[in-house]
Order: structure tokens, then C-alpha cells, then sequence
């Protein structure tokens, strides 16, 4: 086998495995005609926005981080007059979050199928643990994977970590995820291939430009064309 061979293939969970996105989008939504007696629904996501920026680096990735920012966002908004009432069903609409129903995306399973037993399977994906863990398990995945990990961001670092430890390194390895930002413009930095598979709704502050003249920089509109890739690079 060649020292370039790959070995080792990490994957994203949300929005690569299964739908997410789409469930931010409506509690945000729902969010905003809650404060409708209050502002405008664009103004509101705009300040949501800014709240979660400045909440990540200490609350992190995932519903509960977002969930603060909306009881933090409804404050601001209304001067500190928001109702109780208002508070109790953010809490709500938070809470369902963290129960909305695993809808895999297409060609997940079959391309699963195919590649385990032939390369190490890594999911690594950021985010709450216990939704990440729920997740998993409900979308009946996770023996196809050789190794799990939920982390607190994705960094280059992140990923010769991860590679170095499951597989054999970075070189050897790729990563296959729908945000150019963290899933591959950090991998590619780490060495490791970067496959970017789009997504139809991405949120915007996972928003970075395709790193193209990178040589192991790779796109494909759905993981069902993953094998092929992986055939065309030996």
C-alpha cells in the first residue's frame, strides 16, 4: 500500500448524515413571532445573530448556546420588559429542539455500507453531547463508525489529533462534511483531504470561500458520489 493511501475517512453529522439546519430555521422562526409585538421578524434574527456570535466562545456549538442567545436576544429587544410567559416558551421551543426527529440524507446508508470494513470510519462532529449522542443512536449509524468525536470546535489541530490517533495520520485520512469552515478548510490545513458535500441550508456563520486551488480540496453534490471519488483517487 502506498504511504498516500487513504485509510481513514471522517465524516460530519449534521447536515452531512442528517438534516439539522432546517429545525434551527423553524424555531427561529417561531422565535420571532413571539417578540412580533416587539420588532420587525428581521430585526430580531439579526440580533439573534449577534448574540450568538458573541455567545460561542462561552456557551459553544449546539441548542442550549442558541437557546441562551434567544431568552438573551428577547431581553434586549424589549428593554428588559420581556414576559415571563415569553421566557417559558423559548424555554419550550428549545427543549423541542432537543427532541426533533433523526432524517438521514440521501445515499448516507448504502455509501456507509460500501466503505466500512474497507477504510476507518470517523465521525466527528461539535456540538451538545447529549443531542449529538441522541442523535446518533436514532439515526441507527453508529456501527458503521470505528471511532466517535463530539467536539467542542474544528480546528486543523482538531483533525491531526483525531487522524493521528484513529487512523494513520492526516495524510492518510479525509473528511467529508457540508461546512467549508469547519469541516474542510481546517482538514485540508491538517493535510487531509477535504470533500465538500453543500447543503442546502447552511447557517451563515459556517460561511467561508472554496478553498479551490487547494490540490486536495474535493465537491461533490451528494455523498452517493462519494465511492466514485474515492475509486478516481486510487
Amino acid at each position: 500500500m502506498s504511504k498516500h493511501a487513504l485509510t481513514t475517512i471522517g465524516f460530519d453529522a449534521d447536515d452531512t448524515l442528517w438534516q439539522n439546519e432546517q429545525y434551527y430555521r423553524l424555531t427561529e422562526a417561531h422565535f420571532t413571532e413571539l417578540l412580533a409585538d416587539f420588532a420587525e421578524g428581521p430585526k430580531i434574527s439579526e440580533r439573534l445573530l449577534e448574540a450568538e456570535k458573541r455567545n460561542l466562545a462561552h456557551y459553544g456549538f449546539g441548542i442550549k448556546g442558541f437557546t441562551l442567545s434567544m431568552i438573551e436576544t428577547a431581553i434586549e429587544m424589549t428593554d428588559g420588559s420581556v414576559p415571563a410567559g415569553v421566557i417559558a416558551q423559548i424555554l419550550d421551543i428549545g427543549r423541542d429542539l432537543l427532541s426533533h426527529p433523526v432524517e438521514t440524507m440521501p445515499h448516507v446508508q448504502d455509501t456507509l455500507e460500501a466503505l466500512a470494513g474497507n477504510y476507518l470510519l470517523v465521525l466527528i462532529t461539535k456540538g451538545d453531547l447529549f443531542d449529538q449522542e441522541r442523535k446518533l443512536a436514532q439515526s441507527g449509524l453508529g456501527d458503521f463508525f470505528d471511532a466517535v468525536e463530539i467536539v467542542s470546535d474544528k480546528t486543523a489541530v482538531t483533525y491531526r489529533r483525531i487522524f493521528s490517533k484513529v487512523g494513520d495520520g492526516p495524510e492518510r485520512a479525509m473528511m467529508v462534511g457540508n461546512s467549508l469552515k469547519s469541516d474542510i478548510v481546517p482538514a485540508i490545513a491538517a493535510g487531509s483531504y477535504g470533500v465538500f458535500v453543500p447543503h442546502e441550508l447552511t447557517w451563515v456563520l459556517e460561511h467561508v470561500e472554496e478553498p479551490s486551488d487547494a490540490p486536495r480540496f474535493r465537491k461533490i453534490a451528494n455523498l452517493g458520489e462519494l465511492r466514485r471519488l474515492l475509486d478516481q483517487l486510487g
